[in-house]
């Protein structure tokens, strides 16, 4: 059972279980906006320059996303990593109704 504020235990493994895989579908996505970059017809330099700004800003959202894992912030997380598309719907759907809801509502407010 969770406490106060965390995610509920089952959610909890299974958030443990699904971040990998969201971490490694980012850091797929990240690799493509590069790959596009790179194959451009622009110079070496602004495409240096673009590349350089995407993984400086890409950086700041997977520490967003992903570092340090808590219980206590796994609600922030997981909504986090949902509203970047991250997670599958059937991936969400494998979470406790209280988690999926909590997920949604946490993503709301950050609009």
């Amino acid at each position: 059972m969770a406490r106060g504020s965390d995610i509920p235990e089952r959610d909890w493994k299974l958030f443990r279980q699904l971040r990998p895989i969201a971490l490694e579908r980012f850091c797929e996505k990240v690799l493509s906006e590069i790959g596009d970059i790179s194959g451009s017809d622009e110079s070496a330099h602004k495409r240096y320059l673009r590349v350089f700004k995407i993984v400086r800003d890409r950086d700041k959202e997977l520490a967003t996303l992903f570092d340090d894992p808590r219980r206590s912030i796994a609600w922030l997380q997981l909504s986090l990593i949902h509203s970047h598309g991250l997670f599958t719907v059937d991936e969400m759907q494998r979470f406790s109704r209280e988690t999926q809801q909590r997920a949604r509502e946490l993503a709301k407010l950050r609009i």
